[in-house]
């Protein structure tokens, strides 16, 4: 680990224990190649010239920085449509830790280093499905599936720290509740983590498709023991441990800290407690300081007493906020480290 990366971790840490905000969601653009059924952004995006510059971004980034050292997811849509992804990961990685979601068909060779040496922390890779053909067919794009592993032997090719910086991320659905255990084997021949969130149906414009929904039977033992049985599977407990409670009584669960500990932020520049609820703006980042929209977004009524999803996303706050639990730093300093 570089001195720089340490300084930055023990930022982050420092960040965590002083129960300040700590990770920001930011969808970089609706606009997609991939058409997948539980998503809502690629039917909803917005021409290039709306969306935020890379200008908009390294603002972002300072104000961040002025608040303290964040934990940045770089979403879409998909991420590499747009032609400045490396300047808007470097400009993350100069003081946060970016984390990137790809589907991987534009992932290249050049593309993958010059990621890497912009900054980027770590990368998650979406394949739901141990057989080509369904995550095709889910996908909406014969050749998906291929591009996808094709892409995560690239970014574990070129990680500096090898396979801590790449993984697969799975959205867990009743239509594949009963995989992971094929694709777990499948990572671990890839010598790459594993990650996987619960599908979200409650969220904004989600749960158009009835063939898109959550499990339908208890599944925390048996993803715990996976946990035990295959080390690359980069969860925290805390989470998987969550599920069942999700799927069962959702009042066993913490209070959601969205809005409190982590926000998003929009291809436009909306500000929003989470992705879920990115119908309920609380100002943009083009017209106002961040600070002041966070101010008057902190504990917002909107998140009060929300049960709505169980996303991995949520399950960072629940492991690290209000200054985490025991398990969650144990998770966080060994499984869920990517350097």
């Amino acid at each position: 680990m570089s001195m720089a990366e340490l300084g930055r971790d023990l930022r982050f840490a420092s960040q965590l224990l002083e129960r300040q905000p700590f990770q920001v969601l930011v969808q970089v653009t609706n606009r997609c190649n991939l058409t997948c059924s539980f998503c809502d952004f690629w039917p909803n995006g917005a021409h290039p010239r709306e969306e935020l510059t890379t200008a908009d971004f390294q603002r972002l980034a300072d104000q961040l920085a002025e608040l303290g050292t964040f934990l940045i997811s770089i979403e879409g849509g998909e991420p590499f449509v747009r032609q400045d992804l490396l300047e808007i990961v470097r400009a993350f990685g100069k003081r946060h830790v970016p984390v990137l979601y790809t589907n991987g068909w534009f992932a290249t060779e050049e593309k993958v280093k010059e990621l890497f040496a912009a900054g980027l922390a770590q990368v998650g890779v979406s394949i739901d499905y141990p057989e080509a053909a369904r995550h095709d067919a889910k996908r909406g794009l014969k050749g998906c599936t291929e591009r996808a592993w094709r892409a995560v032997d690239l970014f574990r090719k070129h990680a500096p720290h090898g396979s801590r910086q790449v993984h697969v991320m799975t959205v867990l659905m009743h239509d594949n509740q009963d995989a992971l255990e094929g694709l777990l084997q499948q990572s671990a021949a890839h010598d790459v983590g594993h990650c996987l969130t619960l599908i979200s149906t409650m969220g904004f414009r989600r749960g158009k498709e009835v063939t898109d929904r959550v499990p339908d039977v208890a599944l925390s033992q048996e993803l715990l023991a996976q946990w035990k049985r295959y080390p690359h599977f980069r969860m925290f407990r805390d989470y998987l441990a969550g599920i069942d409670s999700f799927l069962g009584d959702r009042s066993r669960l913490p209070v959601c800290r969205a809005g409190t500990q982590s926000f998003n932020v929009d291809h436009l520049g909306n500000v929003s407690p989470c992705i879920e609820k990115i119908n309920s703006r609380f100002g943009n980042v083009r017209d106002e300081p961040l600070s002041a929209i966070l101010a008057r977004m902190r504990d917002p009524e909107e998140v009060r007493g929300c049960q709505d999803c169980w996303t991995l996303c949520r399950g960072f706050n629940q492991s690290l906020g209000q200054g985490g639990t025991l398990r969650g730093w144990l998770d966080l300093g060994g499984r869920m480290r990517s350097s």
